[in-house]
């Protein structure tokens, strides 16, 4: 348990020393926040803009930390054999994947943070009516993207690499899903393609939550379905 704590704070010292990884992580899901509520006009149905952006855009902090930034990371080690030398170490697989996670989400946590930071403070943002909900599924969210990242970064071989296969999962899944455009605004055929995403469920689960609606067990059971099945697979593909 030491040894995992030890590795979790070299790699957020790392990530901390990266300042693109930090601005795009910390700094633009709240310029996004900034653009997206210049208008303030409510979303179709009434609801304030800012009650569903701040939610959203948490998805967008987790998928950006998940599917870019760690997989790039990992990648990255074995590019340039830290993987290899960490071989040698009584580091294990699993050890080295909770890490990597527990990282990567940590500052997807603080993004959050910020982001709702700011909506408190500027927006008007109102306060999530089931908090435990709402938590419960940014966890499951961080889970379900993080094991597909894990993926990502145990099959690719470089930091180039992964970073090109998590780009282009990110973003077609952050504008389909609603992580980044309003469900409410979509068409219905968008809405059907984006609710095929991995990323879908996170944003359905914590808008409920937030909106203090009742979080369907599948949305919920979805996600963890994701978290079992891609981090198995990412484990049995890693190579160090």
């Amino acid at each position: 348990m030491k040894g995992a704590a030890h590795v979790i704070a070299v790699e957020l010292r790392l990530i901390a020393r990266d300042p693109m990884s930090a601005f795009f992580a910390l700094a633009f899901p709240a310029i996004m926040l900034w653009v997206k509520l210049r208008t303030g006009r409510p979303l179709p149905g009434g609801l304030p803009a800012v009650d569903a952006t701040v939610p959203m855009l948490s998805v967008f902090v987790i998928g950006l930390a998940a599917l870019v930034i760690l997989p790039a990371t990992l990648a990255g080690y074995r590019e340039r054999r830290v993987l290899k030398r960490l071989r040698a170490t009584p580091a294990s697989p699993t050890m080295l994947f909770a890490a990597q996670w527990a990282a990567h989400m940590l500052l997807a946590a603080l993004g959050t943070a910020l982001l709702v930071v700011a909506g408190l403070a500027f927006y008007g943002l109102a306060a999530p009516a089931n908090a435990a909900g709402v938590l419960l599924a940014w966890t499951l969210g961080a889970l379900s993207l993080g094991s597909i990242g894990l993926l990502v970064g145990a099959l690719a071989p470089g930091g180039r690499t992964a970073t090109v296969i998590g780009l282009s999962l990110f973003f077609p899944m952050g504008f389909v899903s609603g992580a980044v455009i309003p469900r409410e605004t979509m068409s219905g055929s968008m809405r059907a393609i984006g609710d095929l995403t991995p990323m879908a469920p996170a944003v359905r689960a914590i808008r409920d939550g937030w909106a203090g609606g009742a979080t369907s067990p599948v949305t919920l059971g979805v996600m963890v379905a994701i978290s079992i099945v891609a981090g198995g697979v990412a484990l049995r593909a890693f190579r160090w």
